[in-house]
C-alpha cells in the first residue's frame, strides 16, 4: 500500500537489565571485551524503535560493505504470548510490490510487448474514464512514474474490507475514478497506487497470464526468493515463519492484531509477502542488471523528485540520499500490520527493515529511516 506494541513495562525492563548488563561488562571485562559486548549501532537503532517509538517488533537484514550479513531483531513477534521475534521472519512488504511489477512491465517493454509511451488505452480500451480522467491521454510511463494524475483509492477502503473483503483489479478502479483526476497526464508527480492497479492489469492483457504467475517465473523463480509470494485468491495467512502485526490509529490506543488480511485491496500495488533478505537480494540482482537489459534498467533509473526531499521516483524504484554521500535504491512499504524501508547501494551494501505496525506519526518514520541510513552508511 502506501510508500509510507510492546508493553512499555515491558520495554523499561529490558532496557533496565541491558544497562545493567552493560555496566557489568565493564566491570569485568577488557575494553576490547566490553565493546564488543555492546550492541551494534543497527542493533540499538531497531531496540530504540520497540523502546522509544512504541513498536511491538523490528527486524532487519544487513549486507556491509564487507560482504557480511546479519539479521537483527528487537521487541517481541506476538503481544498475546511474548513469543520471539522470527530471525528474518515473513511479513507483508505492501507497496515493494510495485518494484516487482515494474520489472515485469519492464522486461515486456524490452520484449517488444509494451511501449513505454504508449497510452493506456492501447492495452485496456474503454477501461480509464472519468472526471478529467482519460486512458487515451495517459502513458505506461506516466502509470509506472505516479505522473499521470490518478486518483487515489486507499483512503475510500475501511480496514473492515482490507480484513475481509476480496478485490477484483477492476472493483479498485471502480473505486478510484469515483474522484476526478488530481492534475492533468505529466504535469507532477503524486504517488497514487491505482497507477500500479493498471499496470497489473496491462501484464494480464499482454501477456495472458495471472500477474502472480508471471512475477513467479520471471523473477521468483530465477532469483530463488523462496519465502516470498504472490498471495492466492482469498488466501489471508502468513504461511511462514513470522511476527504477528498490528494496528492502531493513535499513539494513545491499543495495539490489535491485524496479521490475517485479505491483502486484494492492493494487489499489483502491495500484495505481496516476502522476508528482509530476499528484498535485499531482490533489489540487489535488479541494481546489478540481472533482471532487466541495460537500456530499461537505465529507463527505470532516471527519475522525477519527490518534493524536496531530496529523493527521487525512478518507474517503480526510488532513490534516496546517505548521510554519507551517495544514494541508495529501493522502495519501502506497508499494509495495515506491517512497514518496510531500505535498498542497496551502487557498491553492494543493502539493507531492509520491518516494523509491526505502520508509525502513527512522522517521527517514528524519520526514526525508522535513521536506522536503515545507519545500516548502510556504517
Amino acid at each position: 500500500m502506501r510508500e509510507q506494541s510492546k508493553p512499555r513495562l515491558r520495554s523499561r525492563s529490558a532496557a533496565v537489565a541491558m544497562a545493567v548488563a552493560a555496566m557489568t561488562a565493564g566491570v569485568l571485562a577488557s575494553p576490547a571485551a566490553s565493546a564488543a559486548a555492546r550492541p551494534d549501532t543497527v542493533q540499538r537503532g531497531l531496540d530504540a524503535l520497540v523502546r522509544d517509538d512504541g513498536l511491538p517488533a523490528a527486524l532487519a537484514s544487513v549486507k556491509d560493505r564487507t560482504g557480511r550479513t546479519r539479521t537483527y531483531t528487537a521487541g517481541v513477534g506476538d503481544l498475546a504470548t511474548g513469543a520471539k521475534v522470527p530471525g528474518d521472519g515473513q511479513v507483508r512488504i505492501g507497496s515493494n510490490t510495485k518494484t516487482f511489477t515494474a520489472v515485469v512491465a519492464l522486461q515486456l517493454v524490452g520484449e517488444g510487448r509494451i511501449g513505454l509511451d504508449e497510452p493506456v488505452e492501447t492495452y485496456l480500451p474503454g477501461l480509464v474514464r472519468g472526471e478529467g480522467i482519460d486512458g487515451r491521454g495517459i502513458t505506461v510511463r506516466q502509470l509506472l512514474q505516479h505522473t499521470s494524475g490518478l486518483p487515489e483509492y486507499e483512503g475510500d477502503i475501511s480496514e473492515a474490507d482490507i480484513r475481509n473483503r476480496y478485490f477484483e483489479p477492476r472493483d479498485i478502479l471502480d473505486v478510484a475514478f469515483r474522484h476526478k483526476a488530481d492534475f492533468d497526464p505529466g504535469a507532477k508527480f503524486a504517488y497514487s497506487s491505482t497507477n500500479y492497479v493498471l499496470v497489473g492489469l496491462i501484464i494480464q492483457k499482454v501477456t495472458g497470464r495471472p500477474l502472480a504467475e508471471e512475477i513467479g517465473r520471471r523473477i521468483l523463480q530465477p532469483l530463488g526468493l523462496r519465502h516470498t509470494s504472490f498471495p492466492a485468491a482469498g488466501d489471508r495467512s502468513i504461511r511462514e515463519p513470522h511476527p504477528k502485526g498490528y494496528t492502531r490509529e493513535s499513539a494513545s490506543e491499543p495495539l490489535r492484531d491485524i496479521t490475517e488480511l485479505d491483502p486484494s485491496a492492493a494487489w499489483a500495488a502491495g500484495q505481496m509477502i516476502s522476508t528482509n533478505a530476499d528484498l535485499n537480494r531482490f533489489f540487489s540482482e535488479l541494481l546489478a542488471g540481472r533482471l532487466l537489459p541495460a537500456a530499461q534498467l537505465a529507463q527505470m533509473r532516471t527519475t522525477v523528485p519527490i518534493g524536496d526531499s531530496g529523493a527521487g521516483y525512478g518507474l517503480g524504484i526510488i532513490s534516496r540520499p546517505l548521510s554519507c554521500g551517495g544514494a541508495y535504491w529501493g522502495h519501502g512499504g506497508d499494509i495495515p500490520g506491517y512497514e518496510t524501508r531500505g535498498g542497496v547501494t551502487e557498491d553492494g551494501r543493502a539493507a531492509n527493515i520491518t516494523v509491526t505496525s505502520i508509525p502513527v506519526d512522522g517521527a517514528t518514520t524519520k526514526h525508522l529511516e535513521s536506522v536503515v541510513d545507519t545500516a548502510l552508511c556504517r
